[in-house]
């Protein structure tokens, strides 16, 4: 059984079908890449799985047990984070602050304050800072180190490198990379393939709301023709 289990999904936002019955699956100790061009389905995706947009049809499983229809809430005590692209956080309150309120009650487990501070050692730095004042790559950091602080079972990962620097993304890299080598699942959404590259096992390729490619990142690396195909890259 997988941990996670998109079965054949369609979503909408009014009258307009944005998902055509997406299926894609994430393991144990897995991160899992969704690519595609911007509008392609990616955030509706994952917004679809955390009951934030939800399916009209189709089953999502994690655990075993279908959540689709679940409120957001719900489904982020049975144990998935959720990443959004546009790093929400609470800028009149300090990084600490921040941190604090990802703690979800009843839910202990190895992710910790101090814990996090080792993984993201700039948030020890800035703890007493407001949020606010940090930078776009320490928003999200924060926002990531947050959604830990939950100790979820499945990390979703909305776009973490839209909008930042170069030299920011490859130090956010190495943060991601860590967590996969703690054994942290991860479902992770990009358009930029050179990041996700280096850090997926598996890859699903979107291209109007549909799944159009699927396989091992080996095979995508091996053959660019893919990633011009359908991410002109």
């Amino acid at each position: 059984m997988m941990l996670l289990e998109v079965d054949k999904i369609n979503t909408y936002y009014g009258i307009s079908h944005i998902l055509f019955d997406v299926s894609l699956a994430v393991d144990k100790k897995e991160v899992v890449c969704v690519l595609g061009r911007n509008g392609v389905g990616k955030t509706t995706l994952l917004r679809s799985i955390m009951g934030l947009t939800v399916p009209r049809s189709g089953k999502v499983l994690f655990n075993g047990s279908d959540i689709r229809g679940k409120r957001p809430f719900e489904i982020a005590r049975v144990g998935i984070g959720f990443v959004p692209e546009d790093r929400v956080i609470f800028p009149a309150l300090t990084v600490k602050e921040n941190l604090e309120m990802g703690v979800k009650k009843g839910h202990k487990g190895p992710w910790t304050f101090e814990r996090v501070c080792r993984m993201f050692p700039i948030l020890e730095k800035r703890q007493s800072q407001m949020g606010g004042t940090l930078s776009g790559g320490e928003q999200q950091m924060l926002t990531i180190a947050r959604t830990l602080m939950g100790n979820p079972q499945l990390l979703l990962l909305d776009e973490p490198s839209e909008g930042l620097s170069p030299l920011i993304v490859k130090e956010l890299g190495g943060y991601v990379r860590n967590l996969k080598q703690e054994g942290m699942p991860i479902l992770l959404s990009e358009q930029n393939s050179a990041f996700t590259l280096k850090l997926s096992d598996r890859a699903y390729i979107l291209e109007k709301g549909e799944v159009r490619w699927k396989g091992d990142i080996r095979e995508l690396k091996d053959k660019p023709e893919i990633l011009k195909t359908y991410l002109g890259v």
